[in-house]
């Protein structure tokens, strides 16, 4: 089958499109004849050898955790699905064991891929619904349950003022209606962004420069600071608000600069807030809708990935294959 693969650690503009043999699915597993994925960090970072010593990898490595497809083989013990089920969902490479769920983990060979192999006994794989298209299936997983558990922990009160930093990302996009149903939101985005952001509900779109947060915020959103550079998103925070982050390193209170603002890390990787399912019927109720910014072939994945490292991108990049 066609992958595209890294060859070994190094920036995504080394990966290539290869043939590799095609994984066949074991016991409690299904393989899934993929027909889109989408780009999400690990895609860049995993194969960087950033966590080289915590997660080796095997070469060659799949990216990709991110998709939607068709069930193309059933392994032994699998009940819930069958071969012709339409799916999507999450997993991880199997090299980041240590950071899935402790129970029933979402494992896969890579979805960057025309195969690839799942664990079946997972939230974070379902039935992907008739009315959910495919790429927008394919695009929801992460940013999904990840909204879900933000939404979850946020607490927000009807009125309140936030600030959205990283609004374009994929994360942000499908946050900002969210949010903004309940809460006046202030958003970060390049001028070229500005109008999409508004009309995904920003009231305010100002730019990525610390100068330009506003100041007594009831909360900030942070999607895309590193988790140590957060002292000017915190400085924007009246006493007493919130600081809700996604991002690494997990952010230390000390970190903040101040003792008055309440610091929250989302991360929901047992899917406790609910996983592929729930999200399906968010997506289908209009609840939850990923913003597609590009898409390209599975010839053009290693330029996919690599436009989502270094390129400013709005959105989800999505690969069809």
């Amino acid at each position: 089958m066609k992958a595209v693969v890294a060859g070994d650690y190094g920036p995504p503009e080394s990966y290539t499109v290869a043939e590799i043999p095609t994984p066949t699915a074991g016991p409690g597993q299904i393989q899934v004849r993929i027909r889109a994925a989408s780009i999400n960090p690990a895609d860049v970072k995993v194969p960087s050898g950033e966590f080289r010593e915590a997660f080796p990898l095997e070469f060659p490595h799949v990216p990709g955790n991110d998709f939607a497809g068709t069930v193309s083989e059933v392994g032994p013990g699998v009940d819930g699905y069958r071969v012709g089920d339409e799916v999507f969902g999450q997993a991880l490479p199997r090299a980041l064991r240590g950071l899935a769920a402790a129970a029933r983990p979402s494992l896969g060979t890579g979805a960057l891929a025309e195969y690839a192999v799942f664990e079946a006994d997972t939230p974070f794989l379902a039935h992907r619904p008739e009315t959910l298209d495919v790429e927008d299936a394919a695009a929801l997983p992460t940013v999904g349950f990840t909204a879900r558990a933000i939404m979850a922990s946020a607490e927000l009160e009807p009125g309140a003022t936030v600030l959205v930093v990283g609004a374009t990302g994929g994360v942000g996009t499908v946050m900002i209606p969210l949010l903004a149903a309940k809460t006046k939101v202030i958003a970060t985005a390049t001028s070229e962004d500005a109008e999409t952001i508004r009309g995904l509900g920003a009231a305010e779109v100002i730019g990525y420069d610390a100068a330009e947060y506003p100041s007594g915020v009831d909360a900030a959103y942070n999607f895309v600071l590193p988790g140590d550079r957060l002292t000017e998103v915190a400085a924007a925070i009246r006493p007493g608000g919130r600081l809700v982050t996604i991002t690494y390193p997990v952010t230390q209170p000390e970190w903040l600069g101040r003792e008055d603002v309440e610091l929250c890390f989302v991360l929901d990787m047992e899917g406790r807030f609910g996983g592929m399912a729930e999200v399906a019927e968010d997506a289908v109720h209009g609840d939850l809708k990923a913003h597609i910014g590009r898409r390209y072939t599975l010839d053009q994945g290693p330029q996919a990935v690599t436009d989502f490292a270094y390129r400013h991108t709005t959105g989800k990049l999505v690969v069809r294959i």
